[in-house]
């Protein structure tokens, strides 16, 4: 069976307030759902809950999303993996303006890995010749977020 899309990707947050400050307001993703979750424990543990929002950057049932999930039952822990790091270190998405994303990001007080620059599609693994924009921004808890542009 081929896959169709990512289903989603989740995101740890400390402060969920915060967080949104982040991809709502500054990468531009809309709520759909915010909503206190409860779940089973996994391999052993505890039962989890946790307040779970949704963010979508457009609608239909396969459509891609991000969750940002905020503990609730026990405080938070660990640390995101370092840019180049074994595991997911990042993660981007395609927008229409690298540099208003990175404008808000500065004036919200969030760190900017990179300055937004341009580079080639040979770079994306397309075909070369195409110019390409992109920025790595800093979320709140230091998750390693990238924005691309296609000019």
């Amino acid at each position: 069976m081929p896959i169709r899309a990512f289903s989603h990707v989740a995101v740890g947050v400390r402060d969920m307030e915060r967080s949104l400050l982040f991809y709502r307001d500054v990468i531009g993703l809309e709520v759909s759902a915010d909503q206190i979750e409860k779940f089973p424990g996994f391999a052993g543990s505890e039962p989890i809950e946790r307040r779970g929002v949704y963010l979508r950057w457009k609608g239909g049932p396969e459509a891609s999303f991000l969750v940002l999930d905020q503990q609730l039952s026990r405080a938070p822990f660990g640390q995101p993996p370092t840019l180049f790091a074994i595991g997911t270190h990042h993660f981007g998405f395609w927008v229409d303006d690298v540099d208003a994303i990175a404008e808000r990001a500065r004036a919200g007080g969030f760190g900017l890995l990179t300055q937004p620059g341009n580079a080639d599609s040979r770079d994306y693994g397309e075909p070369p010749g195409k110019q390409l924009r992109s920025c790595f921004l800093l979320d709140p808890d230091g998750n390693t977020v990238q924005v691309d542009q296609r000019l």
